[in-house]
């Protein structure tokens, strides 16, 4: 039931802002709540950047832990980014952008997917292959229109 209240409210929520949302999920002035991408890969967990290790890419600041972690995030920054800007991964599988909390994600095949929370992350988590393919199609339509 809980998962249900979950999947519902963040539908709404995604159909009740019809203004355009920008390509990289930002709160507050930082990509993906202000923390790090490099982090998850290299500690497994998300860590939170710090203002003084801040890099602008693709009309987001995005915040690193490190000067460590932000080098290695500007020499490439495709390998390090959420998929689809940041936003829900199971919510662009159905088509809509969601905001994502850092303690759900999941990294498959060496991609970081972010998820609304950890209840949605669970239902995405059953057919991670499906929901990514149905993303992948989703995301170039969703990511200019928001």
């Amino acid at each position: 039931m809980r998962l249900l209240f979950t999947l519902a409210l963040a539908f709404t929520a995604a159909l009740s802002s019809l203004a355009q949302k920008p390509e990289i999920f930002s709160k507050e002035n930082a990509a993906i709540n202000g923390y790090d991408p490099v982090a998850y890969f290299t500690e497994s967990k998300p860590v939170k950047g710090l203002t003084q290790f801040n890099l602008e890419w693709k009309g987001a600041n995005w915040q690193f832990a490190s000067q460590k972690n932000l080098d290695a995030f500007r020499a490439n920054p495709e390998k390090f980014v959420p998929q689809y800007g940041g936003y829900c991964a199971y919510g662009l599988s159905r088509g809509y952008k969601a905001s994502t909390e850092a303690d759900a994600w999941t990294i498959v095949n060496g991609k970081l997917y972010l998820n609304y929370n950890k209840d949605v992350r669970d239902e995405w988590n059953k057919d991670q292959e499906g929901y990514i393919k149905k993303a992948d199609t989703n995301w170039p339509t969703v990511r200019v229109k928001g």
